[in-house]
């Protein structure tokens, strides 16, 4: 089984999450932004450079590593949350680190960006980036997430519950 080691960043601005969907392949549901770690690269470089790369932003603060998952997607059916795009299979073992991010002011509302080289090869890929309120309907489920997106969520709200209090 191959494996791949992958960095996310989980962006929150107050209790909202920074997502994505994919408008040319709906059916994958919503995405944080991420991905495949170069050889040689740190999980923490791998996820600053995959965010800039997927949203087109430049973040100069702090990412902190909050959870972590080892998804092997060989065993897992394609069916649910967890459906690859055809020409974008995702066989293997995917070890994850996640790291959160905070702002204190959106830098976009809404918008689109393409990845011009993916991991997998082929062609741009078209991400529409948006807000999901962490504690609203859509983010509660976890099926309206790809592949394990919405499992650290939990543990996200505890963090971003904990930090506003301190505040």
């Amino acid at each position: 089984m191959r494996v791949y080691h992958k960095a996310y960043v989980y962006l929150t601005c107050g209790t909202d999450l920074l997502v994505f969907d994919e408008p040319d392949t709906p059916h994958l549901g919503l995405q944080v932004p991420g991905g495949t770690i170069d050889p040689g690269e740190s999980f923490l470089h791998g996820a600053m450079r995959e965010f800039a790369e997927e949203t087109g932003l430049e973040l100069d603060v702090a990412f902190d590593h909050f959870s972590s998952q080892d998804i092997p997607f060989e065993t897992i059916p394609p069916v649910g949350q967890y459906r690859p795009a055809p020409n974008r299979p995702l066989l293997g073992r995917h070890i994850r680190r996640n790291y959160h991010v905070r702002l204190g002011a959106r830098p976009k509302s809404e918008w689109e960006h393409y990845e011009m080289h993916p991991s997998s090869g082929g062609e741009p890929i078209r991400y529409r980036f948006f807000w999901v309120d962490l504690f609203g309907e859509r983010a509660s489920d976890e099926e309206n997430f790809f592949a394990a997106f919405g499992a650290p969520l939990d543990t996200l709200r505890k963090r971003v519950t904990r930090l506003a209090n301190a505040a």
